[in-house]
């Protein structure tokens, strides 16, 4: 078998694992998708690899998949700001508008305060125009 992406078609060693192979054969993304999904099958509620999972679905596109698993995090961690501001950001995506100002809103009630990446966060693009937003940043940022 020839290392892709190296000249003069090198070989790889005899005693490379299968795992191994597959790892270098799909790109790191997928590669944590497939390893993280393992760990979840074992360990559902595993609240870390929870997290990077769902982050890594959204970054491949997998947005309602993604959706789910931060609506585990939500159950599992309900005090959780970042779990409600990573369900906002899902349903922002998917443009459900109202249920991403509606989560958006409990992640600051809870103690999400970075306004300046609210204004930014690309996943929040889709409610950036409605004045709701505008107005529950000003909301809670005249008490921070």
């Amino acid at each position: 078998m020839t290392n892709k992406g190296k000249p003069g078609g090198a070989s790889k060693p005899p005693s490379t694992s299968g795992a191994l192979v597959k790892a270098t054969d799909q790109s790191q993304l997928e590669f944590e998708l497939d390893f993280f999904a393992g760990i979840l099958e074992r360990y559902p509620d595993y609240v870390d690899v929870l997290r990077i999972h769902g982050n890594n679905l959204t970054l491949k596109g997998r947005i309602v998949e993604g959706l789910h698993i931060d609506k585990r995090l939500v159950h599992l961690r309900p005090n959780d700001p970042l779990a409600h501001y990573n369900l906002a950001c899902s349903f922002a995506l998917l443009k459900r508008t109202d249920l991403a100002l509606k989560t958006l809103r409990r992640a600051i009630e809870l103690g999400y305060r970075d306004f300046r990446y609210m204004r930014e966060d690309s996943d929040l693009e889709s409610i950036r125009s409605d004045p709701r937003f505008r107005k529950l940043l000003r909301e809670f940022e005249d008490v921070t």
